[in-house]
């Protein structure tokens, strides 16, 4: 018997089959095979058509089946990833009204910012944690603000995973993780915050039915099983955000463990039982997903939008037809510091940890005499592991203490050069693990059933692929990243 998992991104559908005997890994698909499109009929706009995420996780569930001949009757249930902080408003039919409001868009901004100040400042950051911002409910609002004719029709409101869900089982569902992410969560009241539905003009009827994170949130329609291949009457048992349920694949659920993320941008997401932040205009706080009022668990998350795709670019347009990994062992040939070259990798748009500002990614101190192309690969990747180790050092200021670091296989985290500073700096090992959203969402649907005891169980299969603990030349690392530290505050003054 085996348990499915989806992971519903902006760019793909991903779909992983975990063996319900001990949680490894059968097979992972996903669907389209290239990038899924985005609608952005205004500059900051990003919209996705709902019914195409449902398509491609038709299309992926039935490769899944076919490609290891297994029987639908052979899953005993779903867990779901997705990503986080969409919109998508429903009809009383449960029909899409209009493309979903997704992620990195950005038009809600001054919506938020109006609501955080009319429902008033000081109460958003002691009982929600965080100021309202881009996220779904001023979504949300915008679209009652700006479509009123659409606005008027809608029965609920919901997060792309909520959708999903919807169109398997046929019911609207949310939870207090889920609402936490739209900035819904009265985190000292342990409800629904209806007093800023109430702020924003919204009923709180719109609000689905709350349930836990692991729980059963409803069975395969009849009309689902058709479309997927699916068995009917099996139940959706756990879903959550793409990175709460990234630190979950990471077994990342306790105060003091991050679980890092080095893609296109970076994510540290760190675990912490304090329900008070001094930093929420820097960082957001989640109800992690085994949050529970008598027992805490936030996730602070910290997002830099400059990290990878600053190494993609220099390899695209520096690098000349070389690899990442042909970059890195470059780079680890270089000394520590780059002969003084630094980078400031902040060029992919408004970085929220720097106080919202686009200051645009910059060289310092490039010597023509000195510095080849090595320099510049390790000076990329020493400037991301150095934004890191800053961005550690705010979760620190909000009460974060970090004694291990988890992280996926993806590509910053394969360069020894990264990994390595970000271990010496933040005097903490760093264990890279082979997993996926998808593979943690089946697992973690397969312990809330009872298939296993705890997620230490569920992911007992995983390996560690890489370990990096810290250098004895901390002292040079140290050295460098100061230097760092007084330039990127000298640009962010001026």
């Amino acid at each position: 018997m085996y348990w499915i998992g989806y992971d519903i991104g902006s760019s793909s559908i991903k779909a992983a089959l975990v063996r319900a005997s001990d949680g490894s890994v059968m097979d992972i698909t996903q669907h389209p095979k290239k990038e899924m499109p985005m609608i952005t009929l205004h500059k900051g706009w990003a919209e996705q058509d709902p019914e195409l995420w449902w398509k491609y996780v038709c299309l992926a569930t039935k490769e899944l089946l076919a490609n290891n001949s297994i029987s639908g009757q052979d899953i005993k249930g779903i867990g779901i990833s997705y990503q986080m902080h969409g919109l998508v408003v429903v009809d009383k039919a449960l029909q899409p009204l209009r493309p979903s409001i997704i992620w990195c868009d950005s038009r809600a901004v001054e919506t938020g910012e109006e609501l955080f100040q009319s429902a008033g400042r000081e109460k958003c950051v002691s009982h929600l944690l965080n100021a309202p911002g881009n996220f779904t409910l001023s979504k949300l609002k915008w679209v009652k603000d700006h479509e009123p004719g659409t606005f008027a029709q809608v029965y609920t409101f919901m997060l792309p995973g909520e959708y999903i869900a919807l169109k398997l089982t046929g019911e609207c569902v949310t939870t207090p993780s889920g609402l936490s992410e739209g900035i819904l969560w009265d985190f000292k009241e342990n409800k629904c915050a209806e007093w800023l539905l109430h702020a924003a003009g919204i009923a709180p009827a719109l609000v689905s039915d709350i349930r836990p994170s692991f729980s059963e949130q409803g069975n395969v329609t009849q009309k689902a099983a058709a479309e997927t291949g699916l068995p009917p009457g099996i139940p959706i048992m756990y879903r959550a955000g793409d990175q709460p349920n990234n630190a979950l694949a990471l077994n990342v659920m306790e105060p003091g463990q991050i679980a890092a993320t080095g893609g296109t941008s970076g994510v540290v997401y760190a675990i912490s039982d304090t329900i008070s932040t001094k930093e929420h205009t820097r960082i957001n706080n989640f109800a992690h997903i085994n949050h529970a009022p008598e027992n805490p668990r936030i996730g602070k998350l910290l997002c830099i939008n400059g990290t990878g795709i600053q190494y993609s670019w220099m390899r695209n347009e520096l690098a000349r037809g070389l690899d990442y990994p042909t970059m890195n062992q470059m780079a680890s040939q270089m000394p520590i510091g780059s002969d003084g070259l630094l980078i400031l990798p902040f060029g992919n748009g408004a970085e929220r940890m720097l106080g919202n500002r686009d200051r645009g990614s910059c060289i310092r101190n490039l010597n023509f005499n000195v510095h080849k192309s090595s320099h510049l690969f390790r000076a990329a990747l020493e400037g991301i592991a150095f934004a890191f180790v800053y961005g550690m050092e705010i979760l620190k200021n909000d009460g974060v203490q970090i004694n291990s670091i988890k992280a996926g296989n993806d590509n910053l985290f394969r360069a020894e050069v990264f990994a390595r500073t970000i271990a010496t700096l933040a005097h903490s090992q760093i264990n890279i693990v082979e997993t996926t959203g998808a593979v943690g969402a089946a697992r973690a649907a397969a312990f809330a059933y009872g298939d296993f005891n705890s997620i230490d169980e569920a992911t007992a299969s995983d390996r560690i692929q890489h370990t990096y603990g810290p250098d004895a030349r901390e002292e040079k690392y140290r050295e460098a990243y100061q230097q760092w530290k007084s330039e990127l505050e000298t640009y962010i003054e001026h």
